[in-house]
C-alpha cells in the first residue's frame, strides 16, 4: 500500500490524525460518503492538499462518488496502526498527569493508559483516576511484563530527561512528552512534544 513509511513526510502523517476525527464524526452522524472538497470544507484544509496526502498510501476514492467514510476511516487507522491497541503508561503523578489518568477518551481512540508512576514518596500509593501510583523504580520490570511501548512524561522539566532515560532503557519506543524541554534520546525513539505555551506564543504573532 502507497510508499515506505520513510518516505512519508512527517508533516503529512501529522495531517492523518485530523482527517480520522473527522471521519469519525461523520461516521457518528450517518454519514456514508464524502469527498476532498468536503473534508476540506471541515478542517480548513484545501481538497488539493487532502487529495495529495492521501496520496502517499494508495487510492481510496471512486470517480462520482468519493470516499467511503467507513472504508477511509478504516483505513487510516491502518495506516496509522490503530487496528490494534496500544498500551500506554503515564510518569509523572502531578496536575497534569493526573488528569491525563482521568481522561476516559484514550480507548476509543486506540489506547489504553494501564500505569501511573512517580518518585514522589507522597505520590507513591495515592491514586490518580483509576490507577495506584507507583515507583518509577517498578517502570523496566513494568514495561517487560505489559509489553509497553508507549509513555507520557508528565513530570517538572528539571527531571524530564532522567525519566527519559530510565524510559528508553526500559523499552520504550514512543514518548509523548509534556515537559517544557526537548529530550535527548536515541533516533530509534520518537518523541512528540505537548506545550501549550508554545502555541500560545505563535498565535500572539497574529495580534496586536
Amino acid at each position: 500500500m502507497g510508499n515506505n513509511l520513510q518516505d512519508v513526510p512527517d508533516i503529512v502523517v501529522g495531517r492523518l490524525p485530523i482527517y480520522l476525527r473527522a471521519l469519525s464524526a461523520m461516521q457518528a452522524s450517518g454519514k456514508q460518503y464524502t469527498s476532498s472538497h468536503e473534508l476540506a470544507e471541515w478542517l480548513g484544509i484545501s481538497s488539493a492538499q487532502i487529495r495529495k496526502d492521501l496520496s502517499h498510501f494508495g487510492e481510496f476514492g471512486k470517480q462520482g462518488t468519493g470516499y467511503s467514510v467507513a472504508g477511509l476511516h478504516d483505513q487510516l487507522r491502518h495506516i496509522l496502526h490503530l487496528n490494534r491497541e496500544w498500551p500506554l503508561i503515564i510518569v509523572g503523578a502531578g496536575n497534569i498527569g493526573s488528569a491525563v489518568a482521568s481522561y476516559t477518551g484514550f480507548a476509543q481512540r486506540g489506547f489504553r493508559v494501564i500505569g501511573a508512576f512517580d518518585n514522589d514518596p507522597s505520590k507513591i500509593g495515592t491514586k490518580v483516576g483509576p490507577f495506584i501510583v507507583h515507583d518509577n523504580r517498578e517502570i523496566p520490570a513494568f514495561v517487560k511484563e505489559n509489553h509497553v511501548r508507549h509513555a507520557m512524561i508528565a513530570v517538572p522539566a528539571e527531571y524530564a530527561q532522567q525519566v527519559a532515560d530510565l524510559l528508553v532503557a526500559s523499552g520504550i519506543t514512543g514518548i509523548l512528552n509534556y515537559a517544557p524541554i526537548n529530550l535527548s534520546v536515541p533516533a530509534k525513539v520518537r518523541v512528540e512534544y505537548i506545550d501549550p505555551v508554545l502555541h500560545l506564543q505563535k498565535m500572539t504573532y497574529y495580534f496586536e
